[in-house]
């Protein structure tokens, strides 16, 4: 009687040592501009990402019960750092996959020098220039933010809607800088507008008085600035506003910053207006996770990009739990799948729901706290722009355009 227990027996544990054997842990790469000119960004973002990693931990872990894990990595908003950041990532962590980087330079600096080449997925949360869209990436690189063709587009009729017909445009050298720049104002000129001055500058310069001046002549009512906060952009309003040569500012998501307003003031900035990527302006689904973001973290759930980073990180995660497996190409194959049409609709919060309808063989549709994220072939989405206006020490959305 005792051989066929002991046999019941190490069969049981042989089971459950399989079974534990099963579970992956996984790691994913991050890359942050910690420093640099978004670093006023990133507390509010990178918390969003480490949220979706603790609801994933939260709903039974990946791959079988494996602990999933983000490894951060410094971008600092800039080429080399973000390659740097992304090679140790890759060669050294070897994670599954990368979300981020966040401006658009760093975020393809580290695509075409490292996660294209290794066949390592990409998803960025926020990088927005056009020259994206055609990249040859293999299809390994994402966005979950339209494409500034779009933001240039909504920001030209933005400025007309307010009876702005003639603006002189300042922007920064970089692809950020230059793609959204080109694009608003090719769609400002079509739609009778006036360019008086295009003027793009560097990005880490003590004085802009010069292009300044140069950009007041014509008669300019507003400038246009295409800049990030903390780089180029809270220093040219200040010199602006100190030489009295313009006293509107107009800006992209960049600009956006508190850090703008607690340099200047935002008495400074009471005309001024700024576009930006948003959410949809009715999601229980983004609303739910503002409340249990704010309950985590205190607040912060209204500062830019937030949904974005929580979406691309469970993208990503979802895609891996799909795969299932940490094979690269595997991961990359699998996107589209967790995250396009058709399938039942799963979103932030629902790791558990989404793990029971993979394994049960079924196709899931993550609708997230962002909106939908159809990518299309290039592996760019639509989505919603946002118009901000200065409310007391921070920005209130009076606006949405999709």
């Amino acid at each position: 009687m005792k051989k066929p227990i002991l046999a019941v027996a190490l069969s049981a544990l042989l089971a459950a040592q399989a079974g534990f054997a099963a579970a992956e842990d996984v790691k994913v790469g991050t890359i942050m501009g910690i420093t640099g000119p978004l670093a006023n960004f990133i507390p509010p973002i990178l918390n969003a990402a480490k949220l979706a990693e603790a609801d994933v931990n939260a709903g039974g872990g990946i791959l079988g019960g494996g602990n999933f894990e983000l490894v951060v990595a410094d971008g600092q908003a800039a080429a080399q750092p973000s390659v740097d950041a992304a090679t140790k990532l890759v060669n050294l962590e070897n994670v599954a996959a990368v979300m981020g980087a966040l401006s658009s330079g760093a975020t393809i600096a580290a695509a075409n020098a490292v996660t294209i080449p290794n066949g390592v997925l990409q998803v960025s949360p926020t990088a927005t220039s056009p020259s994206m869209t055609d990249m040859d990436d293999g299809d390994f690189l994402y966005r979950i933010v339209p494409s500034d063709n779009y933001q240039g587009e909504v920001l030209a009729k933005i400025v007309l809607d307010e009876g702005i017909d003639r603006v002189a445009v300042a922007y920064v050298n970089n692809d950020y800088g230059v793609g959204i720049a080109g694009t608003f104002k090719e769609n400002f000129e079509k739609l009778g507008g006036t360019i008086t001055g295009y003027e793009k500058h560097e990005d880490k310069k003590n004085s802009y008085r010069g292009e300044l001046a140069t950009l007041a002549n014509g008669d300019p009512q507003a400038l246009v600035l295409i800049a990030y906060a903390g780089g180029s952009g809270a220093k040219i309003v200040k010199q602006s506003l100190e030489a009295g040569l313009f006293d509107r500012f107009i800006g992209t998501d960049g600009l956006r910053d508190d850090l703008l307003i607690e340099q200047v003031g935002p008495e400074a900035l009471a005309t001024s207006f700024f576009s930006a990527p948003t959410s949809p302006a009715e999601n229980p689904a983004g609303e739910a996770l503002h409340t249990r973001f704010d309950e985590v973290y205190g607040e912060g759930s209204d500062k830019p990009f937030v949904d974005q980073s929580y979406d691309a990180t469970m993208l990503i995660a979802l895609a891996i739990e799909k795969a299932g497996t940490t094979d690269r190409t595997a991961i990359k194959d699998a996107l589209r799948f967790v995250a396009n049409a058709p399938g039942e609709i799963v979103g932030p919060g629902e790791w558990k729901k989404a793990v029971k309808l993979l394994a049960e063989g079924k196709d899931i549709n993550y609708e997230g706290a962002a909106g939908s994220h159809e990518f299309d072939e290039n592996g760019d989405v639509a989505g919603f722009i946002g118009k901000f206006v200065v409310d007391g020490d921070s920005y209130k959305q009076v606006a949405i355009f999709e």
